[in-house]
């Protein structure tokens, strides 16, 4: 009985860890970065609306660079060689950012993020180094991504579009609770 209890134990383990490994990388078909893929985005400013499909937003002019980010349990994702168009841009479509303003990023599962005019400054963050030591920020980009390592971003991985806080340097990793996966609406919300 006793060795039987043992052996169940076991196989409940080895379930457990497989099924962790599986949720920690891109496991999924990808698809290539040129793929149409159906997704639209809501950008508002409480006043105009813009709706965008996921053609329109990659023939804005994109962003590139880097993007690596830690969660709350301290699981690496990345590092990424990101593609996508900076919050900036993407507001522009909507009369800007100004002073005093927040951004509110919302996904369809519920999930909703904030930032301030600090953050869409690129400061106000905390960065580690590959070793999860804080170090000094570098210059830090607020990016809706829409590609990672020159594939489009899978739904796994929080795809098609996802928010990334990047840089133009390898090596910086963030925060991961404010990459917003799957990204539908970002919304001024003025001073």
């Amino acid at each position: 009985m006793k060795a039987r209890f043992v052996r169940l134990l076991a196989v409940f383990i080895l379930v457990c860890v497989a099924s962790a490994c599986g949720c920690t990388g891109t496991t999924g078909p990808t698809k290539a970065a040129g793929e149409d893929i159906s997704w639209n985005l809501t950008v508002s400013d409480g006043t105009q609306e813009e709706v965008l499909s996921f053609s329109e937003i990659k023939a804005l002019p994109a962003w590139e660079g880097y993007g690596h980010a830690v969660s709350t349990v301290g699981i690496k994702y990345g590092p990424y060689r990101v593609r996508g168009v900076s919050l900036a841009t993407l507001l522009d479509r909507v009369g800007g950012f100004e002073e005093g303003d927040r951004v509110g990023i919302s996904a369809p599962d519920g999930y909703y993020w904030v930032f301030d005019d600090e953050q869409m400054a690129g400061k106000g963050f905390v960065t580690f180094d590959q070793d999860l030591k804080e170090k000094p920020s570098p210059a830090i980009t607020l990016v809706l991504a829409y590609e990672f390592n020159g594939a489009a971003i899978p739904d796994e991985d929080g795809g098609p579009l996802r928010i990334v806080i990047g840089t133009d340097e390898p090596g910086t990793i963030t925060e991961g609770s404010s990459w917003v996966k799957w990204v539908d609406r970002v919304e001024v919300k003025r001073g």
